[in-house]
């Protein structure tokens, strides 16, 4: 490999788990292409289905007193069954026009979620068994549905280290479900898990990375950060990029 091979895989590995790690979501819309460029469309999907388990597992374990469990275990209940099923149907349809439609959709998450903040309005607890089965159904469609998730779990109230654990813990077991109905794991052969465990552990310090860059916010900054990073996502969704 050329020398500036993994340096350069690495550097962009960091930028996005220190992105992830701050805002929550945004790394693997980022290295999903680095993968596949590196390592080919074959390749990509259980390098990065390895890499992205772990990343979640860090900053949940970061934030680990923080983790709202309740939400958590309503969330996975309707999500992993739903991801399975996403997973299943997700050749059939055309995952450009559905990120797209995902894309207007945060769009206008974002000015609602303000009318609900200023009226009093928030999610309850047991809805978030409905959300995970939506997000869990279209994260198997479209590959990640970070960025949609983001305004639920912030209407609900949860902000910094009890979003950032709680949304990547539901993540994580939404991605484990998926890998297994894709079979990634049986691709996985001592290449695929030496890369996958590399990638991973740079993705451990971009969360410890985006921990820190977050700890000095209070909880309104924190949100109007994560509202930036939503805005940027929700466009390149709708301009397929």
């Amino acid at each position: 490999m050329d020398m500036l091979f993994w340096p350069v895989i690495l550097l962009l590995t960091m930028i996005a788990g220190t992105i992830g790690g701050a805002v929550g979501f945004g790394s693997a819309v980022i290295l999903l292409p680095v993968c596949t460029f590196a390592f080919g469309p074959v390749g990509a999907v259980p390098i990065l289905t390895l890499a992205a388990l772990i990343g979640n597992l860090s900053r949940a374990c970061f934030s680990w007193s923080e983790i709202n469990w309740p939400v958590v275990g309503l969330y996975c209940l309707g999500a992993v069954p739903m991801a399975a099923l996403g997973a299943m149907v997700f050749v059939s349809l055309d995952p450009e026009t559905v990120q797209r439609v995902l894309g207007l959709f945060i769009l206008a998450m974002l000015p609602l979620r303000r009318w609900s903040e200023r009226h009093g309005i928030k999610p309850r607890r047991w809805q978030f068994l409905p959300l995970g089965a939506g997000m869990g159904f279209l994260s198997g469609v479209v590959g990640t549905v970070g960025p949609i998730n983001a305004p639920f779990f912030l209407a609900y109230g949860l902000v910094k280290g009890a979003y950032l654990a709680t949304e990547a813990l539901g993540a994580a077991a939404v991605h484990l479900t998926k890998s297994g109905v894709y079979g990634s794991f049986a691709a996985i052969d001592l290449s695929v898990l030496t890369y996958g465990l590399v990638i991973g552990a740079t993705l451990i310090f971009g969360s410890w990375a985006g921990k820190r860059l977050i700890a000095g916010l209070d909880a309104k900054q924190f949100v109007g950060v994560v509202e930036v990073f939503l805005l940027i996502a929700a466009l390149l969704m709708i301009i397929g990029l």
